[in-house]
């Protein structure tokens, strides 16, 4: 799946479309472009902090939701969101994971995460990335 992060404008949803991209990842819950993505057949996930915004994102047609800064909020907060989302509806916290973080959450009911630069950072060498990569997935494994 090919897709384009920091969308922020419904004409930025239909430039990821136009050259054959399928994912639409935002920062904020913007109901135009989650509906834009949407209606384009496109998966969306959009970033949300509250209830509020949860709502008004899968009501756009959100596929899932990434809880974004998590660093922000705590596993606390996504097992409050939790109790009142749909059961279907997947929370991805994404911001500040580490490996050594990843058990609270995924115990708080997280459906997998969001991965930035404690994976990849410019400058590591692809020895390096892969080392992180076998840590998140070992994190992931126990």
């Amino acid at each position: 799946m090919i897709g384009a992060g920091t969308v922020l404008t419904e004409g930025q949803v239909e430039q990821v479309r136009t050259v054959g991209g399928t994912m639409i990842i935002s920062p904020n819950a913007n109901t135009r472009v989650i509906a834009a993505s949407a209606e384009a057949g496109m998966v969306s996930l959009p970033g949300v902090v509250t209830p509020t915004e949860a709502f008004a994102a899968i009501e756009a047609g959100a596929t899932a939701l990434k809880l974004f800064p998590a660093e922000g909020s705590s596993p606390a907060t996504l097992k409050a969101m939790r109790a009142v989302l749909p059961k279907d509806m997947r929370l991805l916290p994404v911001g500040g994971i580490a490996p050594d973080t990843m058990g609270p959450w995924r115990e708080a009911g997280a459906a997998g995460f969001g991965l930035g630069s404690a994976l990849y950072k410019p400058g590591l060498t692809a020895a390096e990335v892969g080392a992180r990569a076998r840590a998140f997935v070992s994190a992931l494994a126990s």
